[in-house]
């Protein structure tokens, strides 16, 4: 704590008529003494000015390396097990071997697969959520992992419908929380506008989920081992995967203040970089009042209902699309699980495309999601409509991509108007959970009666997706400004970078006023 305080300064002159900023002379410093909990504004000034612009572009980037691979691997695993059991309704399709013959199950009954799935996952979600902070990440994630991967094990000793809901049910019990316990324990290491691009990375992966999905299914379509079936077998090999990968998880370096792999110095820029209201690792007792005023925050509401709406509309044909699909005359089951792959591969570049622009600082966040959603709706029309097999074909596969780009677009802003370690553990697992309850009812929506068409299932769909545009924008309209101030400091760190100066203005989402002048 005894170097000199660099010298602060006001910024020139902003051309988007924003408010004047504060900036520090980066300085740099051979020593790697540092405290990680700065305690007052000069700590902070003196700490961002600590390391140069190509040390702390260095120090990011080994943070990436180090966090990006495994979450994304994490994500990917996550959701290959909700694909899978789309995958499997449509494998050995007309033999026995059909998990709907082989359980005695009909269609209507397999609806409520994902009901058993998302009822105990909504109820654990924030409670796993706010366990995170008693617990270093890597072992509650672990925890997560490793629990799931059983039961996922477990499904090859179902033998009725009865025992699939059980099972299921289990496996959205143990799975809850890791999703927003991932973007938690992100918002340890970065800030609100580094956010967006790492968030892009990790669920890109998770969209190629979609691709490595469609080839198991495909590969263990019509297999019959060891008295199992295809269906069996392919759930079963992702849940031995999952559960090494958990083990792997439980030794993973998670928190700023005590990783081997960064000195004193840095772990204390790490933590002076962050803006006020991010979450810090170091913040392990529950904050009551923190969660009092999450509850009172209408932007708790506002992004709940977004999501609810959103997933009625969409969750329904991600779990239909294989069966959709196989409706539309694609007979061969190889060929309908081949088709699944190409929605994947677009959501991908779909996903890359739109997270390099969010990165620049000069589209509105909140603009690319309600975009994705007027996409949406004219796919949905398409679908409705049912010109050809051909025509629905491609607007399941824009509709697909879309579905899954928006959800990517959404975390950003979501996360960017959280507050402490508490509030944002909170809000992030509430939206994700509680916006779950749309994946409940959508899936009711893709009723047998409906088939082979769907027309009345589309166009109930149509109708929940119209009512999430509304909130979307009047979420934006409330959350405007935050978003705004958020890519004004973003451009401005960026400039002041290259005159090797460091920002020390935040944005404080608690300030009064709507919509900045950006």
């Amino acid at each position: 704590m005894s170097e000199k305080l660099p010298h602060v300064s006001d910024g020139p002159a902003l051309s988007d008529g924003g408010p004047e900023l504060k900036f520090v002379q980066r300085v740099g410093s051979s020593s790697d003494e540092g405290d990680s909990t700065p305690i007052d504004e000069d700590d902070v000034a003196r700490l961002r000015a600590s390391l140069t612009r190509e040390q702390e572009k260095k120090l990011v980037r080994r943070i990436d390396w180090h966090l990006l691979p495994l979450l994304s691997v994490l994500y990917m695993v996550k959701t290959i097990d909700a694909i899978n059991v789309s995958n499997a309704r449509v494998m050995d399709r007309g033999t026995p071997r059909n998990i709907l013959t082989e359980l005695h199950m009909t269609s209507n009954q397999y609806n409520f697969v994902t009901l058993a799935y998302y009822i105990p996952y909504i109820l654990a979600e924030t409670p796993s959520n706010l366990a995170i902070k008693y617990f270093k990440p890597s072992v509650w994630q672990a925890r997560i992992t490793i629990s799931w991967g059983i039961v996922l094990c477990c499904h090859a000793a179902v033998t009725n419908a009865g025992g699939l809901y059980v099972v299921r049910a289990f496996l959205g019990l143990f799975e809850a929380g890791l999703w927003p316990g991932m973007l938690v324990h992100m918002c340890y290491w970065y800030r609100p506008d580094e956010i967006a691009p790492r968030i892009v990375l990790v669920t890109i992966l998770g969209n190629f989920s979609a691709v490595v999905s469609g080839a198991l299914a495909f590969g263990f379509n019509g297999v019959y081992a060891r008295g199992l079936s295809g269906w069996k077998w392919l759930i079963l090999t992702e849940g031995v995967f999952t559960i090494l990968l958990g083990i792997v998880v439980y030794f993973f370096q998670t928190v700023p203040s005590t990783v081997t792999w960064m000195t004193d110095k840095e772990k204390a820029f790490v933590q002076a970089r962050l803006p006020p209201n991010s979450p810090r690792a170091a913040e392990k007792n529950f904050d009551f009042g923190e969660l009092v005023a999450t509850l009172k925050d209408i932007r708790l509401w506002l992004f709940l209902l977004c999501w609810a709406f959103f997933t009625v509309g969409t969750t329904g044909l991600a779990f239909y699309q294989p069966t959709v699909i196989a409706n539309l005359g694609f007979t061969s089951i190889a060929q309908a699980q081949l088709l699944n792959i190409p929605p994947a591969i677009f959501a991908m570049l779909l996903t890359l495309l739109f997270g390099i622009f969010a990165d620049t600082g000069r589209i509105p966040q909140p603009s690319i999601p309600l975009g994705f959603m007027v996409v949406i709706l004219a796919c949905y029309g398409v679908l409705y409509s049912f010109p050809s097999s051909g025509a629905v074909y491609a607007a399941t596969v824009i509709a697909g991509g879309f579905s899954t780009a928006w959800y990517t677009m959404m975390w950003p802003w979501r996360v960017q108007t959280t507050d402490g370690a508490t509030g944002s553990a909170f809000a992030i697992a509430f939206a994700n959970s509680y916006g779950q309850i749309g994946g409940a009812v959508g899936s009711q929506l893709f009723n047998s009666r409906f088939a082979p068409r769907y027309t009345t299932s589309f166009g109930i769909a149509m109708g929940f997706i119209g009512m999430a545009i509304v909130m979307n924008v009047i979420t934006w309209r409330v959350t405007g400004r935050v978003d705004s101030e958020t890519r004004r400091l973003k451009r401005s760190r960026i400039a002041a970078a290259k005159r090797g100066e460091a920002l020390l203005d935040d944005v404080d989402i608690h300030a009064k006023g709507n919509v900045a002048r950006v």
